[in-house]
C-alpha cells in the first residue's frame, strides 16, 4: 500500500457548490442494474448507497430522463413520481448515514433497444451502436436509431430539466449531466455519430450545442451550483471514435466556463496529458478527476492513491473512484489507514439483481468481528 501520509489532502474538507464535503473522495456513478423493471429504486439500493455514505460525495448511478433514453434492463429512471418516491428512500438513507448525493442523468441515445424500452432508440444520426446489446432475452443485434428532429432535441432538453427538478424533489443535492462514455450527449459531440448538417452538427460549435443547451436548461431549472458535467475526452466506450478531441473539449469547456456550475468531472483523467492541463486551466470551478483505468480492469493495489495524489498535484480538487467503492463500502477509512482492499469478486455480479456482489462486501469492522 502507498504510505498514508503521501496524499493527506484526500481527507481534507472541501466546498463544492453549496455543499461542504468532509473529504475529497467521490464515489463515481456506476450502473448496477438493481432497479425494478419500471426503473424504480428499491430498498436494496438504499442499503447499498447508505453503506458508502462516508464518501465526501456520492454521485448516484445514471438515471434516465425519459422512457426512450433507457439503455439496459433494470436501469433506474427519474421521469415520474414513482421514481421520485423510490429515489427519496435512497437519499433519506444516505442522509441518515451522514452522506450527500448527486444524481447522474443519462440518456442512452443509440445505446438502447425496443426490447428494453419498448421504443426505437433515437440519436443525432441514424448510426447504430456496433455489435449487440443486452436485453431481457439476452444479447440481440442493435438497431438503427431514429435521427432526432429539432423538435425531439428540444423536448429532450426539456426532459433533462424536468428530471433535474425531480432529482431535487427526491432529496438529491444536485445532478450530474452525463456527456461521456458514448451515450446521447457524447454522440452529439462526435463526428462519427453526429453526421447532421443542421445547427446541431457539422462544426465543433454545432456539435457542442446540444450539450451546452442541456446544461443551461438544467442549471436554469435547479440552479447552476447544483449542476455538474461529466466528460470523457478521447474515450471509446460504446463505439465512440473521436477525431478532434483536442479541439472539441476546449470549445465545450469554453462555452460553459462562465455558467457557475458546481463541477466538471473528467473520466480516466491523466495528469500528464496536455489536454487535461488545458482543461484545468480553462475551467474556473471545481474539477473532479477520475483516475480509474477503462473498464474492465482491476482495482489498483493502492486503491488509486498514487494516481489521486498526482491528479491533486496537477490541480484536481476532488478524486472520484468507481470499482474501489463498489467493493469497499468503507473505502475512505481503508485509504486513510492504509488497510487492504476487497477485490471485485465477479464481474457478472456487477450487473445482476440481489445482494451478492452488491451489499455483501465486508467492512473492516465486520472482518474484525468475524475474526474475534
Amino acid at each position: 500500500m502507498t504510505d498514508t501520509t503521501t496524499v493527506p489532502q484526500l481527507f481534507e474538507p472541501v466546498s463544492l457548490g453549496a455543499l461542504d464535503l468532509p473529504n475529497r473522495l467521490v464515489m463515481a456513478p456506476m450502473t448496477r442494474n438493481r432497479a425494478d423493471a419500471d426503473g424504480v429504486p428499491g430498498p436494496l439500493m438504499a442499503t447499498y448507497y447508505a453503506q458508502r455514505a462516508s464518501a465526501g460525495l456520492i454521485i448516484a448511478e445514471a438515471a434516465t430522463p425519459n422512457a426512450v433514453g433507457l439503455t439496459y434492463p433494470n436501469i433506474p429512471a427519474i421521469h415520474d413520481e414513482a421514481h421520485v418516491t423510490g429515489w427519496r428512500r435512497v437519499t433519506d438513507a444516505v442522509r441518515a448515514a451522514g452522506g450527500r448525493m448527486f444524481l447522474q442523468i443519462q440518456h442512452g441515445g443509440r445505446v438502447g433497444h425496443p426490447a428494453n424500452s419498448g421504443l426505437p432508440p433515437v440519436a443525432p444520426s441514424p448510426v447504430p451502436l456496433p455489435g449487440t446489446i443486452f436485453t431481457p432475452e439476452g444479447h440481440q443485434p442493435t438497431v438503427v436509431p431514429r435521427e432526432m428532429t429539432v423538435e425531439d432535441i428540444q423536448s429532450t432538453i426539456a426532459d433533462f430539466a424536468a428530471a433535474a427538478r425531480n432529482a431535487i424533489a427526491a432529496g438529491f443535492a444536485g445532478v450530474e449531466v452525463h456527456a461521456a462514455n458514448g451515450y446521447l450527449l457524447h454522440q452529439f459531440l462526435t463526428e462519427d455519430t453526429n453526421r447532421r448538417t443542421d445547427g446541431y452538427g457539422g462544426s465543433v460549435a454545432g456539435r457542442i450545442r446540444f450539450v451546452v443547451e442541456v446544461v443551461h436548461a438544467v442549471a436554469a431549472a435547479i440552479g447552476p451550483e447544483r449542476v455538474g458535467l461529466r466528460i470523457s475526452p478521447g474515450g471509446t466506450a460504446n463505439g465512440i471514435a473521436e477525431t478532434d478531441t483536442d479541439t472539441l473539449y476546449p470549445a465545450l469547456i469554453g462555452a460553459l466556463a462562465g455558467s457557475g456550475l458546481a463541477y466538471l468531472h473528467i473520466v480516466h483523467a491523466d495528469p500528464d496529458r496536455p489536454l487535461f492541463q488545458r482543461l484545468r486551466r480553462a475551467w474556473p470551478g471545481a474539477l473532479i478527476a477520475n483516475p480509474d483505468s477503462p473498464f474492465p480492469g482491476p482495482i489498483a493495489d493502492d486503491g488509486g492513491r498514487a494516481k489521486a495524489g498526482r491528479l491533486l498535484a496537477a490541480g484536481a480538487d476532488l478524486i472520484s473512484l468507481g470499482r474501489a467503492f463498489l467493493a469497499n463500502p468503507d473505502l475512505v477509512a481503508r485509504l486513510r489507514t492504509g488497510a487492504p482492499l476487497n477485490a471485485v469478486r465477479d464481474r457478472y455480479l456487477m450487473y445482476v439483481g440481489g445482494e451478492a456482489g452488491y451489499t455483501d462486501y465486508p467492512t473492516l469492522e465486520a472482518k474484525r468481528g468475524s475474526a474475534a
